[in-house]
């Protein structure tokens, strides 16, 4: 079977004509971030240093970014020998220090790091965190942009995951991250504060989520916001008190949590939340869209807002890892 030959700084890696970069990368043990494998979280952003990447490793970029070759390792089959580099804009700026660590439920925890040197950021976008050994993963920022001083996010475990293992069970309070710069386009945006907001999280997806709503509701938005949060079962929840709490005090938002399996408590509603959203809310012409969590229902949520009427220019997505629900 065919190879090409891959350079990476002084690193020659050979990626087989069927297997993707991304996976040729993992084989050889090469610290890289990615997420949904799909291409959808663009995690695995790269750059080809010396010849165009593949046009399919690009789709869903913008066209700044293609005009500057990069491309999404988890998309690209190579076709020829490249040189490539890291994304320009993952250099890690600041440390953290763990400053909380609780239980969510029995599988995510709330992990908030003081940060030495605050950045600005937007209220949904995500970070690379680090640990001394140089084992980077992905986590979207669960707060709003009001205290740059502290960053919070949800952490899930996954099973035989190295990072989430380590976080759950190892990490304690005082222990110092690197932080890297703030990237992704899922983020709250002022300047339309009539515009209705649909947004939808399974799993820790919340965590985004959550701080859009918040800095929306913090700069005065005035339509109407909706939040579906899903999961397979009741355990699979949580910040339901939280969440009812603020649709309490706040006329404009409203929170709908959703159980797949099982019978739901009677304040939840049976049925995926994706589902449910656009079974609810099924003329959706003019509205924003925000969608979290696993990649097919991310993917399969994107199409049927544009279905239902959003403009694909207001549709954000993250897509999470499968298992961790974590953007890595």
């Amino acid at each position: 079977m065919a190879e090409h030959r891959i350079q990476l700084g002084e690193q020659l890696i050979s990626c087989k004509t069927d297997e993707t970069l991304l996976n040729a990368l993992l084989r050889e043990n090469v610290n890289i971030s990615y997420g949904c494998q799909q291409g959808v979280c663009q995690s695995c952003m790269m750059r080809s240093l010396d010849s165009p990447p593949p046009s399919e490793s690009q789709h869903g970029l913008t066209d700044k970014l293609k005009e500057q070759s990069y491309f999404l390792a988890c998309r690209c089959y190579p076709q020829q020998a490249m040189r490539i580099g890291y994304r320009d804009h993952t250099d890690f700026v600041t440390y953290g220090t763990v400053s909380v660590k609780q239980n969510l439920n029995a599988e995510t925890i709330l992990l908030t790091l003081d940060i030495d040197n605050p950045f600005e950021y937007y209220a949904g976008q995500f970070v690379n965190l680090q640990r001394d050994d140089g084992l980077v993963r992905s986590y979207s920022i669960a707060n709003n942009s009001i205290n740059r001083k502290q960053l919070s996010f949800h952490i899930r475990r996954l099973a035989g995951g190295r990072f989430t293992e380590w976080a759950h069970e190892e990490l304690k309070l005082g222990d110092r991250l690197s932080v890297s710069e703030p990237q992704g386009l899922c983020y709250y945006q002022s300047g339309k504060s009539e515009q209705p907001l649909l947004l939808i999280g399974t799993g820790s997806g919340l965590a985004p989520l959550a701080g859009i709503i918040s800095e929306a509701l913090h700069q005065g938005h005035q339509g109407e916001i909706h939040l579906y949060h899903g999961s397979r079962d009741i355990n699979g929840l949580y910040w339901v008190e939280e969440m009812q709490q603020l649709a309490d005090t706040h006329e404009n938002f409203h929170y709908s949590p959703c159980v797949s399996q099982g019978e739901p408590a009677s304040s939840m509603l049976a049925g995926r939340a994706n589902d449910l959203a656009f079974k609810t809310l099924s003329d959706l012409k003019g509205w924003r869209v925000f969608l979290c969590g696993h990649p097919d229902m991310v993917n399969n949520s994107k199409r049927q807002a544009y279905l239902n009427g959003v403009s694909l220019a207001d549709i954000y997505a993250d897509a999470f890892h499968v298992a961790s629900g974590s953007l890595d």
